[in-house]
């Protein structure tokens, strides 16, 4: 019992760290509310390195995936007769301590991360964060890796192996 409430303050050390960086990501970007895309660059930096590690497993570049996602914002700018060589967003500042609210694909990505993890021994990892970003149908963070060619089933197959527990 002991373990299950110490990994559980774990867990909520992660999910705080989740939340800050993808905040942090957005707010980078001059958008208000943290999306898929930047749960998955914050899973990216947590030390745990599983979520670095399962883009590695299938030969992808995890650092290039900031720059991919920047050029669907751009893609979709341009589809919208936007001109696509806007100068980068100003970063807002941040919002005063208050309830976390995200865009509808981060919402729905913490809901499913919450739906997944009930009951599963083993820490919360990035890699539960990419395994989820990869299985979703559409968003900027799916257009992202089909951006850089990679598998969305075979990115899911890595992050499980990195997420498995115990570790193999």
């Amino acid at each position: 019992m002991l373990q299950r409430i110490r990994q559980r303050l774990q867990d909520m050390r992660t999910l705080r760290q989740l939340f800050t960086r993808a905040e942090h990501h957005a707010r980078a970007q001059g958008q208000p509310r943290p999306g898929a895309e930047h749960f998955l660059l914050a899973a990216i930096e947590l030390p745990d390195g599983t979520a670095r590690r399962a883009f590695e497993r299938i030969g992808a570049n995890p650092d290039a995936i900031p720059a991919a996602i920047e050029q669907q914002y751009r893609d979709a700018l341009a589809q919208a007769g936007i001109q696509a060589d806007m100068p980068p967003a100003s970063p807002l500042t941040a919002p005063q301590p208050r309830a976390f609210h995200a865009q509808p694909s981060g919402q729905s990505l913490v809901q499913a991360l919450a739906h997944a993890r009930k009951g599963q021994p083993g820490p919360l990892l990035g890699a539960h964060v990419v395994a989820l970003v990869a299985a979703a149908p559409q968003g900027v963070a799916t257009r992202t890796l089909k951006a850089l060619r990679l598998d969305p089933a075979a990115l899911v197959q890595a992050a499980r192996r990195e997420s498995a527990y115990p570790p193999a």
